[in-house]
């Protein structure tokens, strides 16, 4: 069981919650680097409960975008279909890696997220 300072995880989970929600993005390029440094919380568990969080927050946000018509259903059954078969390759895989290298890929795609998003904007 991990010990936590369960109001600056809630503090900062509405903060991050009411932030990417503002501006229509997933939280988990937030959450995970806050469930690491800030709340220590161990690597494995962290991948795990940002899949999780960002799965549970994004059924209402589907609803919404499928409701107002935003979704081209084509390429979201592809990227459904390759999930489904590719999900379970990355939790065998995942359980073989190593931490350190496991922290090194979530940095390489968080930097690469991050560079995609800034060379959008700009």
């Amino acid at each position: 069981m991990i010990s936590l300072n369960r109001w600056i995880a809630g503090s900062l989970a509405l903060i991050v919650g009411t932030g990417t929600g503002i501006v229509g993005a997933a939280g988990a390029f937030l959450l995970v680097p806050i469930m690491l440094v800030v709340l220590r919380i161990p690597t494995r568990m962290t991948i795990a409960s940002s899949l999780a969080i960002t799965f549970i927050s994004s059924i209402g946000s589907t609803v919404g975008k499928i409701t107002t018509g935003q979704v081209d259903y084509y390429p979201a059954f592809v990227m459904i279909v390759a999930s489904l078969i590719a999900s379970p390759l990355g939790a065998v895989a995942g359980k073989k890696v190593n931490t350190k290298a496991l922290q090194v890929i979530l940095a390489m795609l968080i930097l690469a997220t991050a560079v995609k998003i800034w060379m959008d904007i700009l």
